[in-house]
């Protein structure tokens, strides 16, 4: 690994032969699309085992390798903790399950049918009704640099303030790809969070750390005026912790926890 690399990976002293992990590369595009699916019902587990299911709301999604139009998401009304790789369903951008037994939210193809296309470096998204991320979310402004963690999303968070109800219509769906625009994250007003990277792993850890940065502002308020971290201070730490390698690697002491304990989500 060259040495910017690793510093924005926050490796320092290594043995001698170390070889760094980084994303995995494929030799064809079934490896490629087994190991997003595999990513994917990990990070529903995740969700399930954080508490941040909340009835049948909630979804995240992966592009298909193959066929980059389409899409693979959780099935309607499956709890998060119960989602295997063989439950999850393939859909195309005009609305057409591809391939599954399931049925998909309707509000889910809504929002990621259009993220997706709004954003086509993007291989994944991630939105649930968290409890933190729903409260933030009443407040309809954007996450302050508090918290080191809080930095990830300095100046590359959206804003979407126009709250209609359940999404419903991919014209609503539009509007927050709008209010995304070029972040990696944007906040849904009156609704929760919404992530995205370009790896599963990468969408599901900024969707986490944000959903614990909004809870870290809220107490931070609650007790108090915070102190907000400087303008050059946050970009620099920004650029530290929230590349897509650093967010693909934050979330591997969690996959390895949730792939040993629930080893039944790869089937």
């Amino acid at each position: 690994m060259e040495t910017s690399t690793a510093q924005h990976a926050g490796i320092g002293p290594v043995p001698p032969g170390f070889q760094a992990m980084l994303p995995p590369e494929f030799d064809s595009v079934e490896q490629e699309r087994l190991h997003r699916k595999q990513e994917l019902a990990a990070a529903f587990r995740l969700f399930g085992k954080l508490g941040f299911a909340e009835g049948v709301a909630g979804h995240i999604t992966a592009r298909d390798p193959e066929n980059p139009e389409w899409f693979w998401v959780n099935p309607f009304g499956m709890s998060f903790s119960r989602i295997r790789v063989s439950d999850l369903v393939l859909v195309d951008h005009a609305g057409t399950v591809v391939e599954g037994e399931h049925p998909v939210n309707r509000a889910a193809f809504c929002i990621h049918s259009e993220v997706h296309k709004a954003r086509p470096d993007a291989i994944a998204a991630a939105h649930a009704h968290s409890v933190h991320g729903k409260a933030f979310s009443t407040l309809r402004r954007r996450l302050d640099p508090l918290t080191q963690d809080a930095c990830a999303f300095f100046e590359d968070h959206g804003l979407y303030e126009d709250f209609r109800g359940v999404v419903n219509d991919t014209e609503e769906g539009r509007r927050i790809g709008e209010a995304l625009g070029p972040h990696k994250a944007v906040i849904l007003a009156n609704h929760g969070l919404l992530t995205v990277g370009q790896s599963v792993a990468e969408a599901a850890w900024w969707f986490i750390t944000m959903e614990r940065s909004c809870q870290a502002q809220l107490l931070a308020m609650a007790a108090g005026t915070p102190f907000h971290i400087d303008r050059e201070t946050a970009l620099q730490v920004r650029e530290q912790t929230g590349s897509p390698l650093s967010g693909w690697f934050q979330l591997r002491p969690l996959w390895e926890q949730i792939t040993e304990e629930q080893p039944d989500l790869f089937h």
